[in-house]
């Protein structure tokens, strides 16, 4: 392959997809490189979907451990302890999604993501980023604004039967179908801190619930030293009293951020299959969209809750100045 042409195999292997999304856009697809950091079961439904989609390479990052949770979500770890002993959930992800596009190069990369130097993200088309902590999540964005290159980001979390994905695709350009047309069109995409920086007075009053508790959640986790998903039932009377003072402090009314909605939070740190397949399934979609540069992106949000069915994309971003 000279980098440019799909060879007979891909056209034949993507045949389907190509009629969908053009040779173009899977050529895009063919020669893009993925980094996922967090290999949770949402993480697990969205690989599967970008490596059969033809990606060009994904590289996995995470050395825990496999443990009895990662079994129940992660579709990708055989339940067999002879095939994963010993190894780290990345490789033991890595051997399951190479079986399933022997056309994919899928490797894996070991260490602290938050030593990697801001040249190594520069290697890859699109950052996805699961079981992060708030500063960890920051850093890595930190290091991938430095890069002279466009490279897409995503944070993706779920929480029982929750989840949201954050998309920053910094300066993006597209095309979409607008009747008979072709429409070429630009979005610009604010960054993970100013995102959650935008004081919460600012944002329309109907904005998700979930956007809040989520902020939370995570500032709860940030502030007290602990990994994401580290908390129980019993760090409501916390997370209540950090409520209030968000609250006061952003001027919002406490009722934003249903007990409900937190209790179901901090009691569901495990994931839902049914979930991880929705919210990946999602992410999917839009990384492939990015790459193709076919189709509305989603900015900047978009929040999922089993309880209702419902999926909501908000955009969370500074209010422009009014002329």
């Amino acid at each position: 392959m000279n980098g440019e042409e799909l060879t007979e195999q891909e056209t034949a292997l993507y045949d389907r997809q190509i009629r969908v999304w053009g040779a173009d856009a899977q050529r895009r697809l063919s020669k893009s490189h993925i980094l996922v950091y967090g290999m949770k079961g949402t993480v697990a439904e969205f690989c599967k979907n970008i490596v059969l989609a033809g990606v060009g390479s994904v590289t996995l990052v995470d050395d825990r451990e496999v443990t009895e949770e990662a079994l129940s979500a992660n579709f990708l770890i055989l339940p067999d302890e002879n095939l994963y002993h010993g190894k780290t959930l990345a490789e033991v992800c890595c051997d399951s999604l190479k079986e399933l596009n022997p056309m994919v190069h899928v490797s894996v990369e070991k260490g602290d993501i938050s030593t990697f130097g801001v040249e190594f993200f520069g290697k890859f088309d699109a950052v996805v980023i699961s079981c992060c902590s708030l500063a960890k999540k920051k850093l890595i964005n930190q290091k991938r604004q430095k890069l002279p290159k466009r490279v897409a980001f995503y944070t993706v979390d779920c929480r029982g039967c929750c989840g949201e994905i954050f998309v920053d695709l910094k300066d993006y350009k597209y095309s979409k179908k607008k009747l008979e047309e072709t429409v070429e069109c630009q979005l610009e995409f604010p960054s993970f801190e100013d995102t959650i920086s935008v004081p919460w007075k600012a944002l329309p009053k109907r904005v998700s619930k979930l956007y809040f508790a989520m902020r939370m959640i995570e500032q709860f986790e940030d502030a007290e030293g602990r990994n994401p998903g580290e908390t129980s039932i019993a760090d409501l009377p916390g997370v209540l009293k950090l409520r209030k003072e968000l609250c006061e402090t952003n001027s919002v009314n406490e009722s934003q951020i249903p007990d409900a909605l937190l209790e179901r939070l901090l009691i569901g740190t495990s994931e839902y299959p049914p979930v991880c397949a929705i919210i990946g399934g999602i992410l999917g979609q839009e990384v492939i969209k990015a790459i193709s540069g076919k189709g509305d992106p989603l900015k900047n949000f978009f929040f999922f809750d089993a309880m209702d069915g419902k999926g909501l994309i908000e955009d969370i971003s500074e209010p422009k100045p009014v002329s």
